[in-house]
């Protein structure tokens, strides 16, 4: 029987078994909170403790710069407001491909006479020289510009950016959700060139969806999101959630142990699947740039791509059509609206995402099925003109 090929890892990664293992104590008799001083107190503040530890060194930082959060949005959210808050109003630049909890979060800074600014990329998703340096000559508070970009894949010079922006004292954030276990990140090496914080989550990596983390050089000033009991610093209070956040450790772990051998291994599928869209007729997005290794964004001229997801869903293969956290929208991507890819070239874009568990033969059997697929709707457009 056929089985179901999923090929969306960038909208969330099967959790690693390994990692359910390490969870499922810390959901039955190790239940005590970290903030309790007795025995079950003490053992799940040691289980938070060993978790950002693996954590930090999975993006080469110190324990004592990891705020546990619930995931990307909540991180994000967290720097961008948190570091507002203590500052009087200014400019926030943002690249014109970030993430909606990126974008979203830097517009709702002008409720509050912040000004909003989004940077220019270029044909394959990358910073816009020129437009980089104007938004820096308008001397930003705060600028975010994501590592990886979660629908191309395309990877920024995030460090080179960031250095460039220091003579503005602007701090600099990076969204590093779609790269962390995938390529090397490192934010000591990043810190030293000027990026104060970036953010981590658990669910991108094999880990449990609900946790995530904001790195942050210790030098910035943030206002918390949600205040009570003074947990992660002062800067994220309420009870930790234990089962995710060893989950969390235990999958920035595996992830980094495993990232250059599976890297090197989806690189390559990467390139059969490139190879059999393109003699389809592919466009392939961010072509060109450096991009991830699991990631293709691809159009086929005439086909509406939620139709194409559909279909291919239909004949079991789990791809998608943009950002997961904003496919109920039906517009086209603004990722590719900002490359300047026409509407409707981008109306027909489609996202595979590879994973670890991805085999050459499921590669195969979805170029197979999306011809077949492509051919069907090509054959009922014909019919009905």
């Amino acid at each position: 029987m056929f089985a179901p090929v999923y090929l969306d890892h960038n909208a969330t990664a099967p959790i690693d078994p390994r990692v359910v293992e390490a969870m499922l104590p810390w959901f039955s008799q190790r239940f005590g909170n970290p903030s309790s001083r007795h025995e079950y107190g003490r053992a799940a503040r040691a289980a938070v403790d060993a978790a950002r530890a693996e954590v930090a060194a999975a993006v080469g930082a110190h324990p004592t710069e990891v705020v546990l959060t619930s995931g990307g949005s909540e991180a994000n959210n967290l720097f961008i407001k948190g570091a507002a808050a203590t500052m009087k109003s200014g400019l926030v630049a943002i690249s014109a491909i970030e993430h909606p909890c990126v974008r979203e979060t830097a517009r709702s800074l002008e409720s509050q006479s912040w000004r909003y600014a989004e940077i220019a990329v270029d044909g394959r998703g990358r910073i816009e020289p020129d437009a980089y340096r104007a938004a820096l000559a308008a001397r930003p508070a705060i600028v975010s510009v994501m590592l990886a970009n979660n629908e191309t894949g395309v990877i920024q010079d995030v460090a080179g950016l960031a250095e460039a922006a220091r003579p503005t004292r602007a701090w600099f954030h990076t969204d590093a959700v779609q790269a962390v276990g995938k390529v090397d990140v490192d934010f000591r090496a990043l810190n030293a060139r000027g990026v104060h914080a970036l953010t981590v989550s658990a669910h991108k990596l094999g880990g449990p969806k609900g946790a995530g983390a904001l790195v942050v050089d210790k030098r910035v000033e943030l206002l918390p999101l949600i205040h009570g009991g003074g947990q992660e610093r002062g800067l994220r209070s309420g009870t930790e959630n234990v089962p995710a956040i060893v989950g969390f450790g235990a999958a920035c772990r595996l992830a980094v142990e495993a990232k250059s051998a599976v890297a090197a291994r989806l690189l390559a599928l990467r390139d059969v699947l490139e190879k059999g869209l393109a003699e389809q007729g592919a466009t392939i997005f961010g072509l060109g740039a450096e991009r991830l290794p699991n990631t293709v964004y691809f159009s086929l001229p005439g086909i509406d791509g939620e139709t194409l997801v559909g279909k291919l869903d239909r004949a079991g293969f789990a791809v998608a059509s943009g950002a997961a956290c904003s496919s109920a929208k039906p517009e086209p991507s603004h990722v590719l609206m900002a490359m300047g890819v026409e509407p409707a070239l981008a109306r027909g874009a489609v996202r595979v995402s590879l994973g670890r568990e991805t085999t050459g033969q499921q590669v195969e059997d979805f170029l197979r099925a999306l011809g077949v697929t492509v051919f069907q709707l090509k054959r009922l457009a014909a019919l009905a003109s």
